[in-house]
């Protein structure tokens, strides 16, 4: 039986990452901003050893008697996009400095929980490797995973970088525990509050599954000798091309289909009033994840634990679409009543939730 400590562990993938190793045995203690319950995605509560109100952002995480253990998963974040780099830096670096410390202090092993986009924009096959010098990337949030990546590396701890791409429900029914960020995307898409998407030709969305990433996590930590400087891209391996995006949303005739367009000559000056205020507060952040086409190569995670990477093709996404009209985001809205867009809402400090880590 191993101690671990889950930051965190209040947001999606830190949630079910904690019931996965309290379910198989382990001693999971859970570091919280502000939540005092852990949740599943299936929504049933996690029994943890302690949950634990700290602050990766303090000195010793703002642990006043730390438990000791073997592992720290690092899962907690900022996901907001489009914040000031120093605010982004502060949290995502700043944090992973903290985080690393306590590791230390403890003798733990660290999984730190990245992103496959911190290749920025690039496209084409991306390795398992160390974010290359240079790289340009979309926004401050993939620039401040790549800083704290290097001092992952550089920490000479027992380590593993896990980067998952856009994590979304569970990979046979769907469901997904909160709708947040890419999600309220898709609402207003389907609701026509945006009806263009500024897209390339080639352009494409990696989705994945929630119960696949927290299982590939869950698994590494059990393997930690065996995972030791690896990199491990938790990706669908068979992104959806935008074009099917979009034909699976026109399946439902109560939905409104997105216009895909030119990046190169899209003009929010063609946009209504009402959908160019949509697009500047929230679905500008998003933008280039529609334009570009990074194919991640994913075989680290098989070689080290046998993994297979589960369907997600057009299948599983409608059924993540079926789930989200069960679920109510997409049916029986009013037409004028518009979802919540404050991001800081979708991406709480320190507790992320679905969408891009």
């Amino acid at each position: 039986m191993l101690s671990i400590l889950v930051t965190g562990a209040a947001g999606l993938i830190g949630g079910e990452v904690c019931a996965r190793l309290a379910s198989a045995g382990h001693r999971v203690y859970a570091l919280t901003h502000r939540a005092p319950d852990i949740f599943a995605n299936d929504g049933s509560r996690v029994p943890v050893a302690a949950a634990l109100n700290g602050d990766i952002c303090a000195a010793g995480l703002g642990l006043h008697e730390a438990p000791q253990v073997d592992v720290v998963i690092h899962c907690a974040a900022s996901l907001t996009f489009d914040a000031p780099y120093d605010a982004l830096e502060a949290i995502n670096v700043g944090g992973t400095r903290n985080v690393i410390a306590f590791a230390k202090a403890h003798n733990a092993a660290l999984i730190h929980v990245s992103t496959a986009y911190v290749c920025g924009l690039q496209d084409g096959p991306i390795a398992e490797k160390p974010v290359a010098d240079g790289t340009v990337f979309a926004n401050g949030y993939e620039r401040s995973k790549a800083q704290a990546e290097k001092q992952v590396h550089g920490s000479g701890l027992t380590h593993c970088i896990v980067r998952p791409a856009i994590v979304l429900g569970d990979s046979k029914t769907g469901a997904i525990r909160k709708f947040d960020a890419m999600y309220q995307t898709f609402a207003m898409i389907t609701r026509g509050w945006v009806d263009q998407l500024p897209t390339t030709p080639e352009a494409s969305l990696d989705f994945v599954p929630v119960d696949y990433v927290a299982q590939a996590i869950a698994q590494l930590a059990q393997r930690m000798d065996a995972a030791n400087g690896s990199i491990c891209h938790l990706t669908s391996g068979n992104p959806l091309a935008l074009e099917s995006f979009a034909q699976a949303i026109s399946a439902y005739p109560q939905f409104s289909t997105p216009n895909l367009v030119s990046a190169a000559s899209f003009d929010t000056a063609s946009l209504s009033s009402s959908q160019r205020r949509v697009w500047h507060k929230v679905a500008s952040a998003y933008a280039s994840y529609f334009q570009r086409n990074p194919r991640f190569v994913n075989a680290n995670l098989r070689t080290l634990t046998g993994l297979e990477t589960p369907e997600t093709g057009a299948q599983w996404f409608h059924r993540l679409i079926e789930f989200a009209i069960d679920g109510g985001l997409l049916a029986g809205a009013a037409p004028n009543a518009h979802p919540d867009t404050d991001r800081q809402a979708a991406c709480a400090h320190q507790e992320p939730t679905a969408s891009l880590p």
